[in-house]
């Protein structure tokens, strides 16, 4: 399979007001477009948010695609952000809500056993923050709450398809399930780092993480709670081939629920972490339910020159993949963003790449020249 009739170049978190929909507008579309459009990208981070929250949110975006004819990604997440769910994760704090001791079992430890169970995490998005304990994601109480979001919000884009004209329903890029997944990565943890919840967060430690020492990351390993929940493992060394096979797991299940609730594999990716050559969790994108996507960053120039990347991509049917988090980060000209875009775009079976993130480039002319040479030529 070769280049794919019709891709498209998705810009992530353009707010959902008119005014900015009105700006990609402006920007990008204009007359002699070709096979290649500008989209948007949004997520919805359906344990942070309250559930009637996240529906609203949703069907701005879906209502705002209607309106300016700009084609949307729509990305559920339940793994970055889970704040508004302490009824799964507080499981050490009597006076605050959700508070129950068994909430041990919902996120991740650092040992086998459940008394080693973490309460914060951190995590470096352009600085280190601190954030939330790792979720559990093979604990049966944080799948259900999955699940249950899910049934709520997938129908609602589905419908939303359903319902477009057969001339608009290339509006619905894709559904992207799974945020670089991961277990340590983006949520890690450092030795004794419960010890530093109740201490200013200056004193926490900010040597971050080492991709190529696995499973551990260079600070201490966690995982322990999925892979034993899962079975693989109840004691000796952590493996990181157990880890990935977590990964793998939860976005299956989130793939599958996603399709049994009528969302097509050519309309539906997955999106799993990846750093390090040969490192197996690149394989977790892989799925009988979904399209693959990985992150691209060191390798924005050219994609193809991530090698376990494309490796996985060779080991799988899906009719498409995608650049599904991606931002050039060489030498600021036209020239090269626009060499680096058309890298990308001409990867075998890409349906879409996802720039990370609009406040990032709806100011940088060189950024949006480049794009725009790329769509109207």
């Amino acid at each position: 399979m070769g280049k794919c009739n019709k891709q498209y170049i998705i810009i992530n978190a353009v707010d959902p007001t008119e005014e900015s929909f009105q700006k990609v507008k402006d920007l990008f579309y204009q007359a002699g477009t070709n096979d290649i459009s500008v989209g948007v990208g949004f997520i919805i981070s359906y344990l942070h948010l309250n559930p009637d929250e996240a529906a609203v949110k949703l069907k701005r975006y879906l209502s705002l695609s209607e309106k300016y004819e700009i084609p949307v990604v729509v990305q559920l997440d339940g793994e970055q952000w889970w704040g508004n769910r302490p009824d799964l994760w507080n499981w050490w704090d009597k006076n605050k809500p959700g508070y129950h001791p068994n909430n041990r079992q919902n996120v991740e430890w650092t040992s086998w056993k459940a008394d080693d169970a973490v309460k914060i995490g951190w995590r470096n998005w352009g600085r280190q923050l601190r954030v939330l304990p790792m979720p559990n994601l093979m604990s049966p109480l944080y799948r259900e709450a999955c699940h249950a979001e899910m049934k709520k919000l997938v129908p609602i884009v589905t419908n939303w398809r359903k319902a477009l004209p057969e001339n608009r329903k290339h509006l619905l890029v894709g559904l992207k399930l799974g945020w670089e997944s991961a277990i340590g990565v983006n949520n890690w943890y450092y030795p004794e780092g419960n010890s530093y919840l109740d201490k200013p967060e200056s004193d926490d430690p900010t040597y971050g993480i080492q991709n190529n020492s696995l499973p551990d990351r260079g600070v201490q390993a966690i995982g322990y709670a999925a892979v034993s929940t899962l079975g693989l493992a109840a004691s000796g060394k952590l493996q990181e081939s157990d880890v990935t096979e977590v990964v793998r797991v939860h976005l299956e299940y989130l793939s599958r629920l996603a399709a049994n609730l009528g969302v097509p594999k050519d309309h539906l990716f997955t999106h799993s972490g990846g750093w390090s050559p040969e490192e197996s969790l690149y394989s977790a994108a892989i799925n009988d339910y979904a399209c693959p996507g990985w992150s691209f960053y060191e390798h924005a120039v050219n994609p193809e020159n991530d090698l376990t990347a494309m490796n996985a991509l060779k080991q799988n049917d899906a009719p498409y993949w995608a650049a599904v988090e991606w931002l050039y980060l060489g030498e600021d000209t036209p020239e090269q963003w626009a060499s680096a875009i058309k890298n990308t775009l001409s990867v075998n079976r890409l349906k879409y790449m996802c720039i990370y993130n609009w406040s990032g480039i709806k100011d940088n002319m060189h950024c949006i020249s480049a794009i725009k040479q790329i769509c109207l030529h």
